[in-house]
């Protein structure tokens, strides 16, 4: 599988890695820098082109950009105004983000190194968590109570290791995952602006993250997420970590295109089994059946990358305290309507929660935040009606 991408659909010659660029030092230079990254059709593989041929001078890209799109068909062509990169600019630093140009010291190193890297990134928090290395934890949206335990168990061990956790900022696995490293560093990467909240209901996780950890993204702020950005946000998940391990995740998810990416870039891929008759498993147990390393905690993660020819462990970190961010740092802009959470039905819950390994019933009920009298007859009608199953010692799980 080829690792040049390009985010644009130009048809163009695509390089196989990025040359080297000396950063832009200067308003005037960002400014043409973000004017051709955001050009009608110029995609990360076209911008990378464009400043090779030009000696890393965006300016001239800029004014032979009209020449190339004509040579390649496309009539009264004009590269992006500079008031519209000028507003983005703005808009950024009015959330409280800062831009990020490669080759730049608060760019991660492990992405710059990726042969699709962005020219730019968006950072809203602390910059410095950026120079740390860190490991994904990645994994299903839909997690069982399990899966989450898995990730929890794993984000606290590596964490103290002193690696930060990277992940998407979805629901379920890479929320938990989140969650679990604010005290010793996370790194969330989104798939729309930094500062568009999805989705909603981690609202207040984001906000936790843009004080005491980092979000990153490519895209412009404001920009709300379509499907077509999640496979971009993977490539940068894997590629400013050391390694990538999956926590639940089904045959076909956008867990394993991340996975995918990871085996692109020269990652290590590791992954968590999980009951061969869980759907949620299935991606994980075909990643270990095809060569990824099984992970049972912590330790196996850390001993993988211990392994001779990788990447050397990074002093254990004392949790930092948060850092105090601008109060506007975080706007609210849902993307999308919410998932069923706590007011969903109590069924649809407990199914959210299990799966085909057991369960014991006082672990569901603290996942739930619930007593036993609120959810008995609910249980009850589900073992009746052979949804679910009980086992000795108090045992749950979802019915084959």
């Amino acid at each position: 599988m080829s690792s040049a991408r390009d985010g644009g659909s130009d048809g163009l010659e695509k390089v196989s890695s990025p040359p080297p660029l000396a950063p832009p030092t200067s308003e005037g230079t960002r400014l043409c820098w973000l004017r051709l990254l955001r050009s009608r059709r110029v995609g990360t593989a076209t911008f990378y082109r464009l400043m090779a041929e030009h000696g890393g001078d965006a300016e001239a890209a800029l004014d032979a950009l009209p020449t190339v799109a004509a040579k390649a068909g496309l009539s009264g062509y004009a590269p992006c105004p500079e008031g519209v990169a000028a507003a983005e600019l703005a808009a950024g630093r009015r959330a409280g983000a800062q831009p990020v140009f490669i080759g730049e010291p608060g760019y991660p190193d492990l992405l710059r190194q990726i042969s699709d890297a962005p020219p730019m990134l968006w950072a809203l928090g602390d910059p410095a968590i950026a120079s740390r290395p860190a490991i994904a934890l990645v994994g299903a949206r839909n997690a069982s109570s399990l899966g989450r335990r898995a990730a929890r168990h794993l984000a606290t061990g590596i964490g103290a290791a002193g690696y930060v956790i990277a992940s998407g900022l979805a629901r379920g696995i890479d929320a938990v995952a989140h969650e679990t490293a604010l005290a010793t560093g996370t790194i969330a990467v989104v798939a729309g602006g930094v500062d568009v909240i999805y989705p909603r209901e981690n609202a207040a996780l984001t906000a936790q993250i843009a004080e005491s950890g980092l979000i990153l993204s490519e895209m412009p702020p404001g920009l709300r997420p379509l499907a077509r950005h999640f496979p971009r946000r993977n490539r940068i998940v894997s590629g400013l970590s050391a390694a990538v391990v999956v926590v639940e995740a089904a045959a076909r998810s956008g867990t394993l295109i991340t996975a995918r990416e990871a085996l692109d870039q020269g990652r290590e891929v590791l992954a968590v089994p999980g009951h061969p008759f869980d759907a949620r498993a299935a991606g994980c147990n075909m990643l270990i059946r095809d060569g990824a390393t099984l992970v049972r905690g912590p330790e196996d993660v850390l001993e993988a990358l211990a392994a001779p020819g990788l990447f050397s462990a990074p002093r254990p970190a004392a949790p930092r305290p948060p850092q105090q961010m601008p109060p506007a740092a975080i706007t609210p802009r849902p993307a999308t309507p919410p998932s069923p959470g706590d007011d969903a039905p109590i069924r649809v819950r407990i199914l959210s929660l299990l799966g085909m390994a057991p369960l014991p019933e006082d672990q569901l009920l603290r996942d739930l935040d619930l007593n036993s009298q609120d959810i008995a007859g609910e249980l009850l009608e589900m073992e009746m009606d052979g949804t679910i199953h009980r086992q000795p010692g108090g045992l749950l799980a979802r019915s084959a």
